[in-house]
This record gives structure tokens, C-alpha cells and sequence, in this order.
């Protein structure tokens, strides 16, 4: 990929999760946002998004509502009207339709009690409420399909579980607005450069491949999964679910892809309106918040970063992840622990080494999304 001259380094924000004197972590993640400039924006009367993974239903690793009720509060403190939204998923779930959707969040306790603002499904009942919108500097993607209750939003905040991901290495700032702001068929656009295909010679016959899948693609005629090309869709998360590494993607580039059109769809996000930026390294499970569970965490919890930048945010927790010692008994340490494995000395790829991250984070800052070059500053 060609290289840019980097931007003006960026500010990014950091506390770690030790407390005291009375001060618990909702407040210490307020005065991170202060510190960083959050109410700086100009919220007054404006409808303020507010950009989080509810969770799947069975996975437990997503951030909790009282980080949520955090950033509602110093929204409506600046005047601002704050929502919560995501936006429906592509594949079988809780989070497939609004109404799913909404009792997902409501079991896993976002709600307006105890966040202080309104959920909203950002593309609608089926998924189809969506905007088309430009992408400036687009390779990939020429145009977006945006849920519209994002882009009606006057101000954006991605609030953010930085956590492992089996595509995209990280999911992160971009991956929570790129992907997570797509509608349904944003997400399909996004994730159709490539196909998996089954390997039969490691295939168990386990069957966790097809309860994955929301195409109804994999079928076990053979007594080995087979995958109908025409069917797939080409979401990956079959990938994620096989504990055998018997599917993969042929496409040797398609997760590379993946992350450049997840820039995009963050530049149609972001681009023409104030935008803010919270990421917690905590509960770092290996895959994403997507699956009905979560696995043991791969590094230990870190901290609470913040950044009107969210190339820079993204980058300062990459580097602050490869920097930790790996937790015991996870899906990283066992990895490790394999004879003769192949030490890639990246805590992304020896949890998977089929992901790839550092492309996202290239053509986010080639599309002027922001600079990877940054200031930490502690607080």
C-alpha cells in the first residue's frame, strides 16, 4: 500500500481503571472526556448520537451503561439531546430486526433509566431506514448506506469496547462506526469482497459454523460443511465460530479490504460534523461483541482512551495492546504455548494470524480521517 506523509501528531487522552477516594469509574471516564475537550463541541440543543455495541445476547464483554449514562450525562450538561443507536446486524441474532434489537439492549440494561437517554435503532424496523451517502476519496466504496438516525444526528460520539476482532485483528473506533453504523445492506457492501470455503480434511462435523450463519449457506451432506457460494454472503463470521481452522477465505486481501472499506464507511460518518471519540480497553476478548458469547480475555484491562481523532484513538490502543502481557488461559497464551508456532511478536495476529489491522489504520489516515502519529497524555 503507498505511503502518506503523516498528519500533525493528535492528542489523545488517557486514565487507567484505578480508583479512589470515593471516585468510581463512570466519573473518572467524565473527567477524561472534560480533559480531552469533549465539551468543547457545541451540543446546545442538538441531537447528540452516541455511537455503542449493545451486546449479543449470551456475550457479556460489552461495555456496560454506566459508561453510557457517563456520556449522556455531559451531553445533556452542554445542552445536547444524547441517543443511544446502533445499527441491526446481517446475520442471526438478537440485534437482527429494531424490536429484537431494542429487548437486547433493554436485557443487557441499556435503557433510560440507567443510561439517561433514549435507544435508538439507527436503520429502522427491517434494517432497509438507511441514507446514501458520498464518500469522499472512496477506493473501495463510492457511496455509503448509512442508518438515517445517525445521519440525522447534529453531533456523533463513538463510545467504544476495544476488544479483538477475527477479521479486522481490533474493533475499535473505525470498526464501531464503519461497520456499526452501516445499515444491512451497508454491512453486506462491506463485507463482500470475499467468500469462505471449507477445508473437509480438519472439518469435525461440529455443526457451530452453520448456527452462525445468516444466509443458511452451510449444509453437511458430505457429513463435512459445504458452503453454497451463491448463498454466502460473505459476513465471515462462520470463520470466527469453526475452533478447528477448517474455513477460510481464499481471498488472500479480503480482510485487508474489509478494513479500508470500513475506513470509508467511517469517513461518510464522521465527515461535516463536530465528532468525538471514547475507546475502554477492558474485557479484551478475542472476537467481537457480536458473538452470543465471549471468550476468556487475551490481555489484561488497560484503560479508558479518548481523541477527537479516531485514527489516533484507534492507534493509541493498538500500540498500549502490544505493549501487555498476555492473559493465561486464553485463546493469545494458548496460541503461544503451541510447538513450533509461528511468533508473529503482534498480539492481534498470534491470537488469530488471519486478521489484519494495520491496512485499516493506513487508509484511514490516507482518506484524511485523522493521523496515526499521536501525543499520549496521561491523567
Amino acid at each position: 500500500m503507498e505511503e502518506y506523509a503523516p498528519m500533525e501528531k493528535s492528542k489523545v487522552y488517557f486514565t487507567d481503571f484505578r480508583t479512589g477516594n470515593g471516585v468510581g469509574l463512570p466519573e473518572k471516564l467524565k473527567k477524561l472526556c472534560r480533559k480531552a475537550g469533549m465539551q468543547s463541541m457545541d451540543m446546545d440543543n442538538k441531537f447528540v448520537a452516541i455511537k455503542i455495541h449493545f451486546g449479543e445476547l449470551g456475550n457479556i464483554a460489552y461495555l456496560r451503561p454506566n459508561y453510557a449514562k457517563a456520556v449522556a450525562d455531559l451531553v445533556k450538561e452542554a445542552g445536547g439531546k444524547p441517543f443511544l443507536t446502533d445499527c441491526n446486524t446481517l446475520y442471526p441474532g438478537s440485534r437482527k430486526n429494531a424490536l429484537d434489537h431494542l429487548d437486547c439492549a433493554q436485557e443487557n440494561g441499556f435503557n433510560e433509566t440507567t443510561t439517561g437517554c433514549h435507544v435508538i435503532i439507527g436503520d429502522g424496523l427491517r434494517g432497509t431506514d438507511d441514507i446514501i451517502v458520498p464518500v469522499e476519496g472512496g477506493e473501495y466504496c463510492k457511496e455509503a448506506y448509512i442508518g438515517r438516525a445517525v445521519m440525522d444526528a447534529d453531533v456523533f460520539i463513538s463510545l467504544n469496547h476495544f476488544k479483538g476482532h477475527e477479521a479486522t485483528g481490533f474493533g475499535g473506533a473505525l470498526k464501531n462506526i464503519g461497520m456499526g453504523c452501516g445499515s444491512r445492506a451497508g454491512k453486506m457492501h462491506q463485507h463482500n469482497q470475499g467468500k469462505p470455503v471449507v477445508e473437509t480434511s480438519r472439518c469435525k462435523n461440529c455443526k457451530r459454523c452453520a448456527k452462525e450463519c445468516g444466509s443458511d449457506a452451510i449444509s453437511y451432506e458430505t457429513g463435512k460443511a459445504v458452503i453454497d457460494q451463491e448463498l454466502c454472503k460473505g459476513c465471515g463470521r462462520c470463520i470466527g465460530a469453526c475452533a478447528f481452522d477448517a474455513i477460510h477465505n481464499p481471498n488472500g486481501n479480503a480482510n485487508e479490504i474489509l478494513g479500508c472499506k470500513i475506513a470509508e464507511y467511517s469517513k461518510a460518518v464522521l465527515d461535516g460534523r463536530p465528532n468525538f471519540h471514547i475507546s475502554l480497553v477492558v474485557d479484551v476478548s478475542p472476537n467481537c461483541d457480536c458473538h452470543a458469547e465471549n471468550d476468556a480475555p487475551i490481555l489484561p484491562n488497560i484503560g479508558m482512551f479518548a481523541s477527537f481523532d479516531p485514527v489516533a484513538l484507534d492507534q493509541a490502543c493498538v500500540d498500549a495492546c502490544l505493549k501487555a502481557a498476555p492473559m493465561p488461559n486464553s485463546q493469545l497464551s494458548d496460541n503461544l504455548a503451541k510447538p513450533n508456532w509461528h511468533f508473529h511478536r503482534d498480539n492481534f495476529l498470534d491470537s488469530n494470524p488471519n486478521v489484519r489491522w494495520k491496512e485499516t489504520l493506513a487508509h484511514a489516515e490516507k482518506l484524511g480521517l485523522g493521523s496515526r502519529e499521536y501525543e499520549l497524555i496521561r491523567m
